[in-house]
């Protein structure tokens, strides 16, 4: 029985159950239980927070999981990428209020950041030798300039609807990001024969 951690809510829950779903793999969608198993394939369904996957998939508590890449590049935990999925698309990217003139990232030296994906941002200004005060804070990353917390942010956009409504301008797109399949690094045979399975069901979903 291979044990795979999912989100529990949002659009890359949505995503994950349609995947499982055209690879015929039958999970109920109680969202009372965060355990459940499928009625038709050796595999059970954990549900989680996007944030604590990675963690949990590199400490055995799960064997696979299913996570945006932005979360497992932030939290670096010792698991490996078994292959990217192709959907729940986005990217993570600075952005600055709409009036500021911007002309390249020199512009950060000295500003404070407010983000949710502090080591992804930390390493990029390291690389590119801009000192900036890198401000954490979780929820509503937009609203940070507006109420005067932080001189810009560094967050996901999708659409970029949520910058524009909040008078930001997208200048500079740190990495793109996609759903990633990820698996603990110590599977025994008999997991790895399950995940393999598994693997040529989502090629053909792919595929078809």
């Amino acid at each position: 029985m291979l044990r795979i951690a999912v989100q529990s809510k949002g659009r890359l829950f949505e995503d994950t159950m349609a995947l499982l779903a055209e690879a015929d793999i039958k999970v109920g969608s109680s969202k009372r239980t965060l355990l459940v198993k499928s009625s038709n394939f050796p595999v059970e369904i954990l549900y989680l927070r996007d944030d604590d996957i990675p963690q949990s998939v590199a400490s055995g508590v799960a064997d696979l999981g299913i996570v945006g890449q932005n979360e497992f590049e932030e939290r670096a935990e010792n698991a490996r990428v078994v292959r990217p999925l192709g959907f729940s698309k986005c990217r993570l990217s600075l952005a600055i209020p709409k009036a500021v003139n911007y002309e390249g990232l020199p512009w950060f030296e000295g500003k404070k950041i407010a983000t949710s994906y502090p080591n992804i941002l930390r390493r990029f200004m390291q690389q590119h030798g801009v000192n900036a005060e890198i401000h954490v804070i979780t929820g509503s990353v937009e609203i940070s300039p507006g109420i005067g917390l932080a001189d810009a942010i560094f967050d996901i956009v999708s659409s970029g609807s949520t910058l524009v409504s909040n008078n930001l301008s997208e200048v500079e797109v740190v990495m793109q990001s996609e759903a990633l399949l990820i698996a603990n690094p110590n599977l025994d045979a008999e997991k790895q024969a399950i995940l393999d399975e598994l693997l040529f069901r989502i090629e053909a979903v792919k595929a078809a």
